[in-house]
């Protein structure tokens, strides 16, 4: 089964709040555990003179591209001190990759786990993250880099099985 790029339709109600109107953690559980993933991505646009350093000699402060993969692990491994309602749940694989553009860096997150909810924010932190990272690594250089476009491109798993996002046209 495949979703792409659609929701399953809208729930009888919102799930994250009670019936008093409160925020809630909702309770997972009866939820089957199965095998999830989620692959997010972002990019942070950089000035020439970034992208440069990034393909030469490196950024004042050091190797930005290994920073940026540590923080983006990081950032997944306590997304749920930083999202509210986000479960704490074991991740069994994180995989940052991050590769340099012509007039960005490209941040891209997988997250793995066998669990009773899927890992779609952790790998969206990550990608946040992981690009805050690269901001302070180069901003001695480009104070004016800015994170863009982080999205979800993929989950597996769960319930709603397999969602992709649509390709976007050229």
């Amino acid at each position: 089964m495949t979703d792409v790029g659609r929701a399953t339709g809208p729930p009888d109600r919102l799930t994250h709040v009670d019936e008093r109107g409160s925020a809630r953690m909702v309770d997972v559980s009866a939820k089957e555990v199965t095998v999830r993933t989620a692959t997010a991505t972002g990019r942070v646009q950089v000035s020439p003179t970034v992208i440069a350093a990034l393909r030469g000699d490196g950024v004042p402060k050091g190797d930005a591209l290994a920073v940026a993969r540590l923080a983006g692990i990081q950032g997944a491994k306590r997304t749920p001190d930083l999202i509210p309602l986000c479960h704490p749940i074991a991740l069994h694989g994180v995989e940052v990759d991050v590769e340099v553009h012509d007039d960005s860096v490209r941040i891209t997150a997988t997250v793995r786990t066998a669990d009773r909810t899927g890992v779609e924010m952790e790998a969206l932190t990550a990608v946040a993250v992981a690009g805050l990272a690269m901001i302070d690594m180069v901003k001695a250089l480009d104070r004016t880099a800015v994170i863009a476009d982080v999205r979800l491109l993929t989950k597996t798993g769960g319930r709603s099985g397999t969602w992709e996002r649509p390709e976007e046209p050229a």
